[in-house]
């Protein structure tokens, strides 16, 4: 299965390895901080230029991608479940 997380990107459900708020996330050092290393090295894929609301943790084939999504996590997950 695939789950839309905005504009035109998708992911294979089997490739999430979190779904995560960005407002209650953030509050976290250990968050940041690994977002920001995550931007660093490439890794983050902004999917819409909208207020973000959502970071989704993907690893497929050993590599892993952090998608900023302007969907808020609740209704990502809502979307899997309903699938």
């Amino acid at each position: 299965m695939y789950l839309h997380l905005g504009e035109k990107t998708v992911v294979r459900t089997d490739s999430i390895v979190g779904i995560f708020d960005l407002e209650n996330t953030t509050v976290s050092k250990h968050t940041r901080d690994y977002l920001a290393n995550a931007e660093k090295s490439g890794r983050v894929v902004n999917v819409s230029y909208e207020l973000p609301k959502s970071f989704v943790i993907c690893e497929e084939n050993g590599k892993t991608e952090v998608y900023i999504s302007q969907i808020s996590g609740q209704t990502l997950m809502k979307r899997i479940k309903k699938d």
